[in-house]
C-alpha cells in the first residue's frame, strides 16, 4: 500500500508541468500576414457555403477542403480578382449551391417561392375544408358526450 502512494506521489508530480501547457500555448495568427487582406478573405469567405459541411460558412469551417478554399480566395485577392470575380469562379465551380444567397432565376425558383407556394396551398385546403364542413348539417356530426 505505502508502494502504491508513492507510486501516485511520483506520478501527480510528473503531470504537475502538463497543467500549465494550456497557459503556454499561443492565440493562432491569421494565416496571411496582411490582416486587411484577412478581413477581405473573411469577408467573402462568409457568404460562400462549406461544400462539405453545408451548414457552415468557408469562413467558419474546419474542413480541410474549406481551408484550401480560403487560401485560394486569398490568392485571388493578391492577384487583383474583385469579391465578385471570386464568387463567380466558386459558382462556376461549384454551382449556385456554394451561395448562401443564390440568386433567383429558373433553377432556384422553387428554393426562392417554394415555402409561400406551400403555406398557399395548405391556406387554400383550409379554407376549402372548413367551408365544407360549415354546409353540413348537424346530424352529420357525432354528437358531444356531456356525461363523461
Amino acid at each position: 500500500m505505502r508502494a502504491l502512494s508513492r507510486y501516485l506521489a511520483a506520478l501527480a508530480v510528473a503531470l504537475m508541468p502538463l497543467i500549465a501547457l494550456p497557459a503556454l500555448a499561443n492565440e493562432a495568427r491569421p494565416a496571411a500576414d496582411d490582416p486587411a487582406l484577412e478581413a477581405r478573405m473573411m469577408a467573402i469567405a462568409g457568404e460562400l457555403r462549406c461544400v462539405v459541411c453545408q451548414n457552415q460558412t468557408i469562413a467558419d469551417s474546419h474542413a480541410e477542403l474549406a481551408g484550401d478554399l480560403r487560401q485560394q480566395i486569398r490568392d485571388q485577392l493578391r492577384a487583383g480578382r474583385s469579391p465578385d470575380e471570386i464568387r463567380a469562379f466558386m459558382t462556376d465551380r461549384y454551382g449556385d449551391f456554394v451561395l448562401y444567397r443564390p440568386p433567383v432565376n429558373e433553377r432556384t425558383a422553387l428554393l426562392w417561392f417554394g415555402p409561400a407556394l406551400l403555406l398557399l396551398v395548405g391556406l387554400a385546403t383550409l379554407a376549402l375544408v372548413l367551408r365544407r364542413r360549415s354546409r353540413l348539417p348537424d346530424e352529420a356530426f357525432e354528437p358531444d358526450n356531456t356525461n363523461d
